[in-house]
């Protein structure tokens, strides 16, 4: 049988850090648990052993890393453990053996110029089982790396790796198990070559299109090829021996690996694989689908199968009709049908959809491959929180919700929160446990509510502060704090303007304070509380005072009355006369000269307010010299000028003979200012009228008669120097001869 080797690239890499994150692995997998990670459809395997150290073999994880396989078996010359950043896979070794095989590999590398310098293997890592393909061919993917890279090209510690065959139509110089006389071929060489695979022979120099630099941070080794695909072919029915090994070159630093895909060690026949996009079998209606995946290894010509469908799904009801039968075109080796299940609004248990392949080996035999999906209303979604417990009280904490088992992404939200994400600050102030409601949306619409209970189990508390307010004028406020719940010996401390700002004291109570706000903490052994209180100041006195009246004659009494308003105590000053009172009663005071008046109004805390006004007292009495009480010295007449009453004669007889003697007839009067009086004949007419204190009559009448003699009446009128009018009347004799 003639031999064919493929090498070939089968994956498309991404590099940068922003694409990956980082890889896993898994040292606990056994020997055979490894081997059934690898195989895939088509191959059936026995005699499974594992040469070297329990931590050189594992799976691993790598969708998050860059290495370009989604998962599988790792090789290692040390430990797979330092494959993960930041561990470095550069340590010394277990002292293990190497393996011959691999230093002849390593040795006949004639591009090396110091291949012929290495003389020995560590640390081999060597995985053999025996297998037999149901395919006339078989193939697999791997990824060789190496922390050699790049400073050890072309040394003698090219460490090397082989994939070793044996069997019915291979035969070389590599060692066999009993069984298999004719010897192993080594299948891992440069595609398109006879050089096997080292780092000697892909490297940026050299076959360079199969090398990537490892600038991503998502596995640590140096250098690493991209992912490639040996198939060979193989008689159906038969047994073969493969042998996966891998080891150091010359010493056993900086180690070197092989990954193997998982399900890709496989022969050929039809399989059915099953994608989802939960990466199980379960799709949900409305939301998710699910592909069938049919797949082959020999693509060289025309394949029609057909497949059955069963489970208790129903086809063409509760998802879209699949069809009986698929075509590989030649050069196609995978073909994808798609179900989408149908949202019916049915609440039903979960239903199976079952497709199987037949396919006719070349051995005659037909093989069954098949993939299960099951469909389901909705996905079971819930949600992994925080329920914190806490000692201490605060005001805003982080709390986390993690929803899973629906489909990506999340929104989030929260009961009196605007968070859209899985993380949202609450209070954490209340005592005792307080839930929040948190609901996660998946990428679907399906959503799953949860409460994150936040349990504040805190003692120490600050039950009571109190204040007592300042005097407007000293400091003298003060404040008090309460506590309780104290583990240990509590520490107080109040802090605030005090009474010269800033100033602070590490006790409970704190006095002579000023107004403003005080700030108080005690802190125990466990935690810390905090509060505050304001100091108000107390209204001001006010001093404040009526006078009735405040001007007048002396002696003037004056009646004051205390209006103040926030004092207790006050000092009168009376234009000297001090008088200390506590009572606002009425304080009535005489004065005989004007005077100032001062009252201080005190209150409790000592503060004073002071007021003053003024009290007028004038000198009264009679300001008129014409009366007989005048007083030069009066500046206000008072009304009690009193006058002398007029003095009125008046003559009974006058002779007007021209003797110069009693000539002629006028009314004597003192004290008056003014005088009117008329003379009237017997008969009543008028003969005389006079006006003045100076009126006198000669004895003539009006025309220029002389009078006759007799007796004539007189009335007059005297106006006194007060105003006051005098009335009276009389007679007066007039002789005079009859006087022509």
């Amino acid at each position: 049988m003639s031999l064919r080797l493929f090498l070939v690239s089968t994956v498309t890499l991404f590099f940068g850090t922003s694409a990956f994150s980082q890889i896993t692995v898994d040292n606990t997998a056994t020997p055979t648990q490894a081997v059934n990670n690898l195989i895939g459809a088509g191959v059936t395997v026995s005699n499974i052993s594992f040469t070297g150290n329990t931590n050189q073999i594992g799976t691993f994880d790598g969708t998050a890393s860059n290495i370009g396989l989604p998962s599988g078996v790792i090789l290692s010359s040390g430990t797979i453990l330092d494959i993960v950043p930041p561990n470095q896979p550069s340590g010394a070794g277990f002292g293990n053996p190497g393996d011959p095989d691999l230093l002849t590999v390593a040795q006949s590398v004639t591009s090396n110029p110091q291949s012929g310098m290495i003389n020995s293997t560590f640390d081999a890592a060597i995985l053999e089982f025996d297998f037999i393909p149901t395919g006339d061919s078989v193939k697999f993917n791997f990824v060789f790396a190496s922390e050699e890279y790049t400073t050890y090209i072309n040394t003698q510690f090219n460490d090397a790796f082989g994939f070793f065959i044996s069997g019915p139509g291979f035969g070389g110089p590599f060692a066999a198990p009993a069984g298999f006389p004719m010897g192993a071929e080594n299948l891992a060489f440069v595609p398109g070559t006879t050089d096997p695979i080292t780092i000697s022979t892909i490297h940026p120099g050299l076959n360079a299109a199969y090398y990537v630099s490892n600038t991503a941070a998502t596995q640590s080794f140096n250098g690493f090829t991209i992912p490639m695909t040996i198939e060979f072919e193989v008689v159906c029915g038969q047994t073969y021996h493969f042998k996966f090994a891998v080891a150091d070159c010359q010493d056993d630093f900086l180690d070197t690996g092989v990954f193997l895909e998982a399900n890709s060690f496989s022969s050929a026949a039809v399989d059915v694989a099953v994608a989802t996009v939960s990466g199980d079998t379960a799709v949900y209606e409305g939301c998710t689908f699910a592909d069938f995946i049919f797949s082959r290894t020999d693509s060289t010509d025309t394949l029609t199968i057909t497949y059955d469908i069963t489970g208790t799904a129903i086809d063409g009801t509760d998802y879209n009709a699949l069809g009986t039968s698929i075509t590989f075109l030649p050069g196609v080796d995978t073909v994808i049908i798609t179900l989408n299940p149908i949202a019916d609004g049915i609440i039903e248990p979960g239903e199976s959809v079952i497709i199987t392949a037949y396919t006719v080996n070349s051995c005659g035999d037909t093989i069954a491959s098949t993939g299960t999906v099951w469909i389901f209303d909705e996905p079971f979604m819930s949600i992994l929180e925080d329920d914190p417990v806490l000692l201490c009280g605060d005001d805003s904490l982080l709390v986390h919700a993690f929803a899973s088992g629906g489909f990506a992404p999340y929104t989030y939200s929260w009961t009196n929160n605007t968070s859209t994400t899985d993380s949202a600050y609450v209070n954490a102030s209340t005592l005792g446990p307080v839930e929040y409601y948190v609901t996660a949306t998946d990428g679907c619409g399906y959503t799953v509510t949860d409460t994150v209970t936040v349990t504040l189990n805190q003692t120490l508390a600050i039950d009571t502060l109190i204040s007592f307010p300042s005097a407007p004028c000293n400091p003298t406020g003060a404040v008090s704090a309460i506590t309780s719940g104290m583990t240990g010996v509590p520490l107080y401390e109040w802090t605030g303007p005090g009474a010269n700002s800033p100033n602070s004291i590490d006790a409970t109570v704190w006095e002579d304070l000023s107004p403003g706000w005080y700030y108080f903490t005690v802190t125990d052994n466990v935690c810390e509380e905090m509060d505050s209180v304001f100091v108000d100041v107390e209204p001001p006195p006010v001093a404040s005072f009526t006078a009735a009246p405040q001007f007048g004659c002396s002696p003037l009494s004056v009646t004051f009355t205390n209006t103040s308003s926030n004092a207790v105590n006050y000092e009168w000053n009376f234009g000297g006369t001090i008088v200390n009172t506590t009572s606002t009663a009425n304080q009535i005071q005489t004065f005989t000269n004007s005077a100032s008046i001062q009252l201080i109004a005190f209150d409790a805390g000592g503060c004073s307010d002071t007021t003053y006004s003024s009290i007028t007292v004038s000198s009264c009495g009679c300001t008129d010299p014409s009366a007989e009480n005048y007083d030069p010295n009066a500046v206000i007449d008072d009304g009690s000028c009193f006058y002398p009453q007029p003095i009125i004669y008046v003559p009974n007889v006058f002779t007007p003979n021209g003797d110069n003697q009693n000539d002629i007839f006028f009314i004597d009067v003192e004290n008056a200012s003014d005088l009117e009086f008329i003379i009237l004949n017997r008969w009543g007419g008028l003969v005389y009228e006079a006006h003045g204190l100076t009126s006198a009559w000669n004895g003539y009448l009006e025309g220029g008669n002389f009078a006759q003699d007799g007796t004539y009446f007189v009335k007059y009128i005297v106006t006194g120097i007060d105003g006051k009018l005098h009335e009276g009347h009389g007679f007066v004799q007039l002789v005079a001869g009859n006087k022509p």
